[in-house]
């Protein structure tokens, strides 16, 4: 009689009790197929229903003749999870207190049968090679950074400041043509990389550096905008046991590519690298947890220093490697002069400058907000404009249009002052249309483009041109910008946020690499650290000095700050439960909880938790621990027909924001 084997699974469920692995008999007719990684179906008698689940391990049987569930049925031979992969999601989501079927959601697409059987019936991929040419120029371009090529030998962890200047002649930034070669050089080594970017912008420019060094076939694209066949040739592609490199936004990080030899995040105080789905992990934690695993190089890189990178300097987690040649650009200060009005938009040396510019190339001018005139206020005591509805902002579309408003989308055709019941209404911001109206009307016969979310430009030529750009959606110019103009750096600046002057720094500091060596970046309006950061170029100096102010506040990063919210009795369990688990948290480490209740009948409140990063695993598994145990409690009630309850304790660590 033939031993019976076991398979333990994962099962795809979100259910914080579900999270871990499952024993099931593997049936003798489905012993061939059922490895570590595929997919297969499982009953789960709990629920009375079939799951998805991925075979983790298969092993023989400990001979105690327990009873076993017996798997369903294979869904597919494919074994798409490989074990590291499945080890970094677990890390990371034990280090987030989150489940790992969430992470794997996140890093393994949807099964594509069409995909799948065309991946297996083709032969498999060659190694792809790398030509003396591109190794020399990946060589050339690693240079200027004394150590760099040798550091990514070693496997070593680096912050890069980039170099802030696009490309002399192709609409891309000198900062991609960096991360190629640091990739092809590890590829040259027959190891893998894996790079990462915010957005399809630097993802583009990423690939087509990229292009003009290796094969196609060397390159694999990892991102939400492919077709889902698509995106799961691709995924395939990284499981072939030969090197590649892949390039792809906040998932890509997890790309269980061959052999990883470097991973690289580009730009990693850019939101869109953080997670907003469960567990909500960051994709530079991410790459840190898979660099303890895998021991590759990993490099931070970009145009300003994060504290949170910094920190990481800071303790000697990660080095720092500058250019042997230090460049900037070329950052004025303007201010208005005398005999102007205090209030000018556009101070009259911004001006000359963008007048000088538009003579050679196109000028960048960047703005805090879209549409033409975000704001309203009263026209008699200026008091902000609100929707008699709901009391939301209104904002106009065009000059003389009805205002509306911005959260419910009514129309205020009869407004009235509820402060003074005036009836007159006042533009109070200008957007970016309305920036280019007014600028266009003071530069005729120039070219207008504007840049935001809704009119997305990827890149412009090298001609005359206003682009009106609001942050971070500013398009790359052919050659760079002949001037750039940095508008409502005040008005950014007066954001509540913890990390508003880090987000302006590095919205400027980006918008400023846009533009052409030597040419000017006029930042209007604007004084203090930040400003005098931009100005002489040392982002990392604004970080250690944000980093040190924020050391005896205990905000984040110079702590870990974890959010509870869900019903105020289950919160308070949770953190009491908390303090007996973890009894060396600091005395102040709990911050509220406050009642966050948006009706009498049902209380519900939030907490924050900080902790030093040393409690950090006990943390994470003591809120773990609270979550599982709530969300049994609440099954048990249904179960025992008593009230209806639901589990709604919901944790989230590393918040950027400590806003209660």
């Amino acid at each position: 009689m033939s031993e019976r084997r076991v398979a333990r699974v994962q099962l795809e469920s979100p259910v914080p009790q579900l999270d871990r692995l499952f024993d099931y008999a593997v049936p003798h007719p489905l012993v061939a197929d059922i490895a570590p990684g595929v997919r297969v179906k499982v009953p789960l008698r709990s629920a009375g229903r079939m799951m998805d689940a991925f075979v983790v391990d298969v092993v023989a049987d400990d001979g105690t003749e327990r009873p076993l569930s017996s798997v369903e049925a294979v869904v597919s031979p494919m074994p798409v999870l490989p074990e590291r992969l499945y080890t970094l999601a677990r890390r990371v989501a034990d280090r987030a207190a989150g489940s790992v079927s969430d992470v794997l959601r996140l890093a393994v697409p949807k099964r594509m049968v069409r995909a799948e059987k065309a991946w297996a019936a083709s032969p498999p991929p060659e190694t792809p090679d790398v030509v003396p040419a591109a190794r020399e120029r990946s060589a050339a371009l690693l240079k200027p950074y004394p150590g760099l090529a040798d550091a990514l030998d070693g496997g070593e962890r680096l912050a890069l400041d980039a170099p802030p200047y696009p490309h002399p002649e192709l609409p891309r930034g000198a900062w991609a043509d960096l991360l190629a070669a640091a990739a092809v050089h590890t590829l040259a080594r027959g190891r893998s990389a894996v790079l990462v970017v915010p957005d399809y912008r630097d993802q583009a420019q990423l690939l087509a550096a990229l292009s003009e060094l290796v094969t196609p076939d060397a390159i694999v694209r990892d991102d939400a905008d492919q077709s889902g066949p698509a995106r799961y040739a691709q995924y395939l592609r990284t499981l072939a046991p030969v090197p590649c490199i892949v390039v792809g936004r906040r998932s890509g990080v997890y790309a269980p590519a061959h052999d990883t030899g470097l991973v690289a995040i580009w730009d990693d105080g850019d939101s869109l690298l953080s997670e907003p789905l469960a567990p909500g992990v960051h994709a530079r934690d991410a790459a840190l947890v898979r660099q303890e695993l895998e021991g590759s190089a990993l490099v931070f890189a970009g145009h300003t220093r994060t504290t949170d990178v910094q920190r990481l300097v800071d303790v000697g987690y990660v080095r720092e490697i500058a250019p042997s040649r230090r460049a900037s650009p070329r950052v004025v200060l303007s201010a208005t002069r005398e005999g102007e009005q205090r209030q000018a938009r556009v101070p009259s040396s911004a001006f000359a400058a963008a007048r000088e510019a538009l003579q050679s190339g196109p000028v960048l001018v960047q703005v805090a907000r879209p549409g033409y005139a975000p704001s309203l206020v009263c026209a008699d005591c200026r008091r902000p404009a609100r929707c008699q509805h709901c009391a939301g902002p209104l904002r106009a579309a065009r000059p003389g249009a009805v205002p509306v408003c911005a959260w419910c989308g009514r129309s205020a055709h009869a407004w009235t002052c509820g402060h003074c019941h005036s009836t007159k209404l006042r533009m109070a911001s200008s957007g970016s249309e309305r920036t280019a109206d007014e600028l266009g009307r003071a530069f005729p016969n120039t070219r207008v483009i504007i840049a935001d979310g809704a009119h997305p430009v990827a890149e412009v030529d090298g001609h005359p041109a206003l682009v009106i750009a609001t942050r971070g959606a500013e398009p790359i110019a052919r050659g760079g910008y002949r001037a750039v103009i940095l508008l409502d750096g005040d008005r950014m600046l007066q954001n509540e946020a913890l990390r508003i002057g880090e987000s302006c720094l590095r919205w400027w500091s980006n918008a400023a690499a846009l533009a052409a060596p030597g040419a000017p970046v006029h930042l209007v309006g604007v004084a203090g650290p930040v400003a005098r950061a931009l100005a002489t170029w040392t982002q990392p100096a604004y970080a250690r000095a944000e980093l040190a102010d924020r050391v005896p506040l205990r905000m984040p990063p110079a702590v870990r700050v974890a959010s509870v919210d869900g019903h105020a009795r289950n919160v308070d369990a949770l953190l009491s439960s908390l303090r007996e688990t973890v009894p060396d948290l600091d005395p102040l480490a709990i911050l509220g909880p406050v009642d966050t209740s948006e009706s009498p009948d049902v209380s519900t409140s939030r907490a924050l938790v900080r902790f030093d990063y040393a409690h950090g695993k006990a943390v994470a598994e003591a809120l773990r621990a609270g979550v599982i145990a709530d969300a049994l409690r609440a099954r048990s009630s249904r179960k025992d027909r008593g009230p209806k309850q639901r589990s709604t304790l919901r944790v989230r660590l590393d918040i950027p924001e400590p806003d209660l």
